[in-house]
């Protein structure tokens, strides 16, 4: 009962015509203006990239009475068009800021995606990577917190090396599903 979408848009529609109690993963990059429309019912939001997006994930919890549960997405890949957090950003923040102090997030793990490429050793030297930097902050910041335990890493082309380094949540959809047409 976990589906996973990537446009706002389409999981508020699929939201609206589909039973309720589906537990919503929100997996795209999601910018602050539309947290407002997600608020209200997604499950997980896996791409948590920025301060500024988790302030408002916070305040529109907050507006909605509840605690919106949280990945925090590391930039891992060499391509620069993906998107997340480095650790020193997030280990900065939370000296600022700690992550207790966001009373309307339920932090759960980490994410993260491999550069697309055709090369198995740095694909799996990057999901290693973030298996490393979730084992950092489950030690430094959420050691006694048993939710935050996820690493979702890993899609159709390469969830099988993220296994190997961890993953406990793999994207799947277009091995499911075929190419998404545009």
């Amino acid at each position: 009962r976990h589906f996973g979408e990537n446009r706002v848009q389409e999981i508020i529609e699929k939201y609206e015509v589909l039973p309720k109690d589906i537990h919503w993963h929100f997996i795209g990059h999601l910018q602050r203006n539309k947290v407002k429309y997600l608020a209200p019912f997604v499950h997980l939001i896996h791409s948590v990239d920025s301060i500024k997006l988790l302030k408002e994930i916070n305040k529109c919890g907050k507006k909605h009475h509840r605690k919106i549960s949280c990945l925090l997405q590391f930039h891992i890949a060499k391509e620069e068009s993906k998107h997340g957090f480095s650790e020193n950003e997030v280990i900065g923040s939370f000296k600022e800021i700690s992550p207790q102090e966001y009373e309307n997030i339920n932090f759960c793990g980490v994410m993260g995606m491999a550069t697309f490429i055709n090369d198995p050793q740095i694909i799996e030297l990057e999901f290693q990577n973030l298996r490393e930097i979730f084992q950092s902050l489950k030690d430094s910041y959420f050691k006694n917190k048993n939710d935050f335990k996820e690493i979702s890493m890993g899609m159709s082309q390469d969830y099988q090396l993220a296994i190997k380094q961890g993953s406990t949540m793999i994207r799947i959809g277009s091995s499911l599903f075929g190419s998404r047409n545009t």
